[in-house]
């Protein structure tokens, strides 16, 4: 990405300072307010275990728990 220049900044400084960014205050709209309920806080081994098993299996760690889960439902079943 190339470098803005002086004047390109403050160009974005002004259109910025004029038309602030709406945000709703509700506490409940926004990224992490709608997904409150999905994130889940992992320990350091089980983090650490899940970012290497990712890396290595070229997925993503969401991924692997999404395959880990389904595996158990369907032994469960």
């Amino acid at each position: 990405m190339p470098r803005m220049t002086e004047e390109e900044a403050w160009a974005l400084d002004e259109m910025v300072t004029a038309n602030p960014p709406k945000v709703s205050g509700d506490g409940r709209s926004g990224l992490f307010m709608k997904h409150k309920g999905n994130i889940v806080i992992l320990d350091d081994v089980y983090s650490a275990w899940l970012r290497a098993t990712a890396e290595s299996s070229h997925k993503t760690p969401s991924e692997l728990v999404s395959e880990m889960i389904r595996e158990k439902m369907a032994l469960a079943l």
